[in-house]
């Protein structure tokens, strides 16, 4: 039996499973991961037809081969890294205070809840999705009680508005990091590429559109919103996050290649604040370790599984042969192959958790503009755009969704699916549809 086809199935059975089962999603990946290492190892025997990964020569390499060049080690460490800073930042109470200063300049409620969603916005292009809601929710609810505002597209805001900016950026999302991890992205290249104007500008086209959409919501509320201070504990987990920008801007300068300079940078960044966490904050060994516990390690070990899994797919040429298999479909068309990737995308990614959907596609659409004779990046950036962006088209496409969600019906306002996409399905078509339009502009 040829590998190739044992490699497919596997996969097909762990994404499977990962839909079926979300909450196990990580013990799916692992034991799809540890089966495709296993018949790497029987393969290189001869008692199998093909290979999973490329040629090498013993155990050793497979092994170095496995751990060291699918698996990325560099993005895993920006994300632990930035998810520890996000969660001090929090803890600071800065967005807090941001939002209660927007309130207090903004001439009319209607104008205060858009900043709010925009703020939103911004420190989900630094912060996790998740993270971002819980910190700005109670503020959302805050505001709605006293004004007598419908909370549910304020909350529903919230959530799909992180979700659209946590894209702009290399340490906004997984799928972000993952993107930069294929493409050899620096973080400056999430705002020019090859002397053009890159993601995080389409990204803001996207936001300009969003916020004029909720604005449509909350401009019949013209009474000017008053809010008490909330008082910051301290300004250096915000200094960090500024750091951790700069830092990564000057690194995709010096080294044009990520290697694992920038994932040592910011894993230092986030060790420096649990210091400061530790003995400035004079906090107990079990609080820092409820910190560090509390931090996304399903996502972490969820990707090393993914790694694997899609590292053996593609160096099977499965999805090469996809790819060729689309660029068939599309009659050879730029444009068709270009919303043939975006709508699936976004179609996918409102049912589907994005994370796999994008590692398996990249190569894919890589290949697909090869067939097709044009520049990778407009396949790869309607890829990006589409699989992030989807998220926003359903209550369960995003766990920021979900978690908006569980708070409007604990304070007493559930919302149906059918509720969730009144707002959800024109906000995720005008988004997308706004920021490929730019994307097409610029690079087709």
């Amino acid at each position: 039996m040829n590998i190739k086809f044992i490699i497919l199935a596997i996969a097909i059975v762990m994404y499977l499973l990962v839909i079926i089962f979300q909450n196990k999603k990580v013990w799916m990946t692992s034991i799809a991961a540890l089966a495709v290492i296993i018949l790497g190892f029987i393969a290189q025997s001869g008692a199998l037809n093909g290979n999973v990964f490329e040629p090498l020569s013993g155990p050793g390499a497979l092994f170095h081969h496995i751990l060291f060049e699918l698996i990325n080690w560099n993005i895993l460490m920006i994300y632990v890294g930035s998810m520890i800073i996000a969660a001090l930042f929090i803890y600071s109470k800065v967005p807090t205070r941001i939002a209660d200063a927007l309130v207090t300049i903004s001439p009319s409620t209607g104008i205060a809840v858009v900043l709010i969603l925009a703020m939103t916005g911004i420190i989900s292009i630094f912060v996790e999705n998740v993270a971002t809601v819980l910190v700005m929710a109670p503020i959302a609810m805050a505001l709605s009680k006293k004004l007598k505002l419908n909370p549910v597209p304020f909350m529903i805001g919230l959530a799909v508005m992180s979700n659209l900016e946590g894209t702009a950026t290399l340490v906004g999302d997984p799928p972000s990091m993952i993107f930069a991890s294929y493409a050899h992205y620096t973080f400056n290249d999430f705002f020019v590429h090859m002397g053009k104007i890159s993601v995080f500008f389409f990204i803001q086209v996207g936001m300009l559109v969003g916020c004029i959409f909720f604005y449509c919501f909350f401009s019949k509320a013209k009474e000017k919103a008053t809010v008490e201070r909330e008082q910051v504990i301290s300004y250096l987990p915000l200094w960090l996050l500024l750091i951790m920008i700069a830092g990564l801007a000057v690194i995709s300068f010096l080294t044009p290649e990520l290697g694992y300079s920038s994932g040592c940078f910011v894993l230092g960044l986030g060790i420096v604040g649990l210091l400061w966490y530790k003995f400035i904050q004079k906090k107990s060994a079990g609080e820092v370790w409820t910190l560090v516990k509390e931090l996304d390690w399903e996502t972490i070990f969820f990707l090393i599984g993914i790694f694997v899994v899609v590292g053996g797919i593609s160096e099977t040429g499965l999805l090469d042969d996809f790819a060729a298999w689309l660029a068939h479909v599309t009659g050879g068309s730029k444009f068709a192959g270009f919303i043939l990737i975006l709508f699936f995308s976004v179609l996918i990614s409102g049912f589907v958790d994005n994370v796999p959907y994008i590692i398996v596609m990249l190569p894919v659409a890589g290949s697909l503009a090869v067939n097709l004779g044009i520049e990778k990046e407009l396949l790869m950036f309607a890829l990006l755009i589409g699989s992030c962006l989807g998220g926003n088209l359903t209550p369960f496409g995003a766990s920021a969704n979900i978690v908006a969600m569980g708070i409007l019906k604990k304070e007493g306002h559930p919302i149906t699916f059918k509720g969730f996409l009144k707002i959800s399905a024109p906000f995720t078509i005008l988004t997308t549809a706004s920021a490929a339009a730019v994307l097409w502009l610029v690079w087709a």
